[in-house]
């Protein structure tokens, strides 16, 4: 057999099978080749009042109340994280719960619980005496079967669940970002804030106007031109989506190093570390060990420490000097986690050495 004709056969087949996994880690427009992020139906919000008159408000801001899923991996799951950390938020919750990333072990989706731990005594919990005992499950699935039976949707973290009425609350991370400020009424002392100089801004209610309109604008083509971008690039299935998605993550990196080379501290404020911030810096985090190298967001040769040395000052400041960052995510494990899971991204396995 001519080799010419083995070569474009064993192509055919490996495109063929590579398609169809891509097409379940991640949905595509089919006419395109786009990677679209799918949307979810869990709307509710934490003292929202469900009825017109006001009186009745269905997810009440209560103490130990509410339990976070968090996979460590995931930058989504990672904004929750930042927040809950920096607002020192642990104490009025039921608890987060660590998930792990195993898609072979999983029934739908990628993340598991540890076998080795109580569903109900997660080393990552801080539980409250209230706490109600939950059943144990071995996935991410079998929580949203039992929360909500019938559900066909994608299994995703983060996952903000209310156990007092067992219903899933959200899992869309900017909107349990938005919310859980909310709990911070519920905070019995300051002492076990961190003693800081850095300014947090993330209560939507002690924001003004002006600046929440920044905010909410910047949020935007942060998430449509960085955070999305990067798997818009990584997941893209034709050249021409690929080109398009790496151009607008050149296009949010260079608007970001404006921003920060003009003076300003932060993104969306010169003295406050605000909302913008925590969306922007999971995706930053990760940028040069996995959105450059392995999804080729930018260009494979784009690395934020050597050709955006801005957003990298601000990154060191903020993984430094902001309370409660360097210790919501094992970054090592977090990247590794990339090169070990993305079967379609890097069919090997293999993990780059460290440097």
């Amino acid at each position: 057999v001519p080799q010419g004709n083995i070569v474009k056969t064993a192509k055919f087949f490996w495109k063929f099978i590579w398609l169809r996994f891509m097409t379940e880690l991640a949905p595509q427009d089919k006419t395109t080749g786009d990677y679209k992020r799918p949307s979810y139906g869990f709307d509710n919000v934490i003292g929202r009042p469900s009825s017109s008159d006001g009186d009745d408000i269905e997810f009440p801001i209560e103490s130990g109340r509410y339990h976070i899923y968090v996979g460590n991996p995931c930058p989504w799951c990672h904004r929750v994280r930042l927040l809950v950390n920096i607002l020192g938020l642990e104490s009025t919750l039921d608890g987060t719960t660590v998930l792990i990333d195993n898609p072979e072990k999983a029934s739908r989706g990628g993340w598991i619980f540890n076998s080795n731990k109580d569903n109900n005594d997660n080393s990552q919990s801080q539980s409250q005496s209230q706490s109600q005992q939950k059943p144990s499950f071995q996935d991410l699935r079998e929580l949203y079967d039992y929360l909500s039976p019938g559900y066909t949707g994608r299994c995703t973290a983060p996952l903000l669940v209310d156990w007092k009425t067992k219903r899933i609350v959200s899992n869309e991370s900017k909107d349990i970002v938005r919310m859980l400020p909310a709990l911070l009424s519920l905070k019995k002392t300051e002492k076990d804030k961190e003693a800081s100089t850095v300014n947090i801004a993330l209560d939507p209610t002690l924001i003004s106007t002006e600046l929440q309109t920044l905010i909410d604008e910047r949020n935007q083509w942060i998430y449509d031109l960085v955070n999305n971008g990067v798997y818009r690039c990584g997941f893209s299935t034709t050249q021409s989506a690929y080109d398009v998605a790496s151009q607008d993550v050149l296009k949010g990196l260079k608007r970001i190093e404006d921003i920060l080379s003009s003076g300003s501290k932060y993104l969306s404020s010169n003295t406050e570390f605000t909302e913008s911030d925590l969306m922007l810096l999971p995706t930053m985090l990760r940028y040069d060990a996995v959105y450059g190298p392995l999804f080729n967001a930018g260009g494979t040769h784009i690395r934020i420490q050597c050709d955006y040395p801005h957003i990298f000052k601000w990154m060191k400041h903020c993984w430094n000097d902001v309370p409660g960052v360097k210790e919501s995510i094992d970054l090592t494990d977090a990247c590794e986690s990339y090169y070990r899971q993305l079967f379609p991204l890097n069919p090997s396995g293999i993990v780059p050495s460290p440097s």
